[in-house]
């Protein structure tokens, strides 16, 4: 779990710069007739504007949502162990994996990334308003609570339906292949 969560610190902190050039670009509003910025030019923008900070806007919003992963996991591991249990022995006394094993980690995969986005979703829309432009959005508290005062703690979790369309299946196939993979070459031994 700790090695799960330093990992995605790191992640998280290389990467900040990228994926606020990318909202940015997503949340760019031109005047008509005007082009839109490519990636080097949001980049240089950005800089020109803000500095390096201005590349790490929204971090602590995607330090927060380390706790996603770490919550998915959390239930994905107690699931995977309950199915363990719930696994009939051979003739010989070893546990066999079948098909229904399978899909059995592919639904503890995807209830896992269901209940982690539901929880810590709140993260993301936080996230997105600190990486707008000229924005009144500062900090992640002040965000947090700007939110909830001018359009209800509802606004917390605008955008859930397409995240978990997106999150549950690529989280299903993910560690259900990692799974799969894990047991091929553990019966390779």
């Amino acid at each position: 779990m700790s090695s799960a969560g330093v990992a995605a610190f790191v992640t998280n902190s290389l990467m900040n710069p990228i994926w606020m050039v990318k909202t940015r670009m997503q949340l760019e509003k031109k005047a008509r007739g005007e082009k839109k910025m490519n990636a080097l030019q949001c980049a240089r923008y950005v800089h020109s504007t803000e500095g390096i900070r201005g590349f790490y806007r929204g971090l602590t919003a995607s330090y927060a949502g380390i706790s996603e992963t770490m919550i998915c996991f959390l239930i994905y591991e107690t699931l995977k162990k309950r199915l363990a249990e719930g696994q009939f022995a051979s003739a010989n006394g070893e546990k066999e994996k079948g098909a229904s094993d399978f899909l059995g980690l592919m639904m503890a995969a995807a209830f896992s990334k269901g209940c982690a986005s539901c929880i810590a979703y709140p993260h993301e829309v936080i996230r997105t308003r600190l990486r707008e432009e000229g924005s009144k959005y500062k900090y992640f508290f002040q965000t947090g609570r700007l939110i909830a005062v001018e359009e209800g703690y509802a606004a917390f979790y605008r955008g859930l339906i397409p995240q978990l369309i997106r999150q549950i299946p690529n989280t299903a196939i993910v560690l259900s292949s990692y799974e799969l993979i894990v047991h091929l070459l553990g019966d390779s031994k």
